[in-house]
């Protein structure tokens, strides 16, 4: 899996005993571990309803800092794919294109140091449309690549075949 790829959903639960169970689910696979943790000096009624009252009193921080960690993995891996296009195909480029693509790179890297994550996602948005473009010439080399040679009565058998379940 790719770095920052994984999706994992994690739950806490702290029961009337002070049992606390936690458990991960990765979202995109379907695998899920979970442990419990019983604490050896036992927790009070009022210690746990503490503890519970002050997750309440945190889940908007809690909610903005996962949206920013969020934000900053998608950013990061934007930049890589986009490095990884230019790496592949960066003749499709002009040469200005390529200057305001790697200007674009160079703010999105440079938001990223900060914890805005609006000034994140506006980097994002730039660098997105700066590279639509790219990726649509991107699309139709491999697209002629694909069907280069072929002729079209080959193109349309496949294509019956997979209409009807068979491989061709």
């Amino acid at each position: 899996m790719v770095a920052g790829a994984a999706r994992i959903r994690v739950t806490f639960q702290v029961d009337a005993d002070g049992l606390l169970a936690v458990t991960a689910r990765e979202q995109t696979v379907g695998v899920e571990a979970s442990i419990v943790v019983k604490p050896s000096y036992g927790l009070s009624d009022d210690e746990i309803a503490g503890m519970l009252k002050d997750s309440m009193l945190h889940v908007r921080d809690d909610a903005l800092r996962r949206a920013l960690k969020e934000s900053q993995t998608d950013a990061q891996r934007l930049i890589e794919a986009v490095r990884s296009a230019i790496d592949t195909d960066g003749e499709l480029l002009s040469v200005e294109e390529r200057s305001r693509i790697e200007h674009d790179v160079s703010n999105l890297q440079a938001a990223l140091l900060g914890d805005n994550r609006r000034q994140i996602m506006l980097a994002m948005d730039d660098l997105e449309a700066d590279t639509k473009d790219f990726a649509a010439r991107r699309m139709d080399k491999s697209i002629r690549r694909a069907f280069s040679g072929r002729h079209i009565n080959e193109l349309d058998s496949e294509v019956a075949a997979a209409r009807t379940g068979e491989h061709a």
